[in-house]
């Protein structure tokens, strides 16, 4: 990562007022709380973890309230959404380039940056679908925690768990 996470995350929010005040939208608490809760880590919550934590520093706040602000913000260009569409849809607040790894074990999204993908030419076959934006690669496969807890799965369940809390493996 380039910044520290304190840095990265004023940076974010500085962006995201700024932003705000430009599309000429009001900044409330729940706007920034919301957008805080995505900007500040890197495990690529849902909406209703986000609710979750969010409602823990605004009690007030509905769980409609929470995705009507995340599809703002996504429309605002501030956040991302990665995951297959069928899936549960999951928001990313790091809007520099960068990529994801997926675990298909334990839904665990990581961002990784690679100059070698950031730099990929993009195919006449996609060029021909319409105007290209934005690529960026989500790469799927089992981390390395459900790897390590494979190895010891053994003396367990056999089943690896899911990680809790903002937990990154770096």
């Amino acid at each position: 990562m380039d910044a520290r996470p304190e840095e990265a995350l004023q940076k974010r929010m500085d962006h995201f007022k700024s932003a705000l005040l430009r599309a000429g939208v009001k900044l409330t608490r729940q706007r920034l709380e919301v957008f805080r809760e995505v900007a500040g880590g890197y495990d690529h919550p849902d909406a209703e973890t986000i609710y979750r934590s969010v409602r823990e520093r605004v009690p007030s706040v509905s769980l409609d309230t929470v995705y009507r602000t995340l599809w703002l913000l996504l429309d605002l260009g501030l956040i991302a959404t990665l995951g297959h569409p069928r899936e549960r849809v999951r928001f990313d607040g790091n809007a520099e380039p960068h990529h994801h790894f997926v675990c298909t074990r334990c839904g665990r999204a990581d961002d990784f940056h690679s100059e070698e993908l950031s730099r990929l030419v993009i195919p006449d076959a996609a060029r021909g679908l319409g105007r290209v934006e934005k690529t960026q690669v989500e790469v799927r496969g089992i981390c390395a925690r459900c790897l390590r807890e494979e190895g010891g799965a053994a003396a367990g369940t056999g089943r690896p768990g899911r990680p809790t809390g903002r937990e990154r493996s770096r």
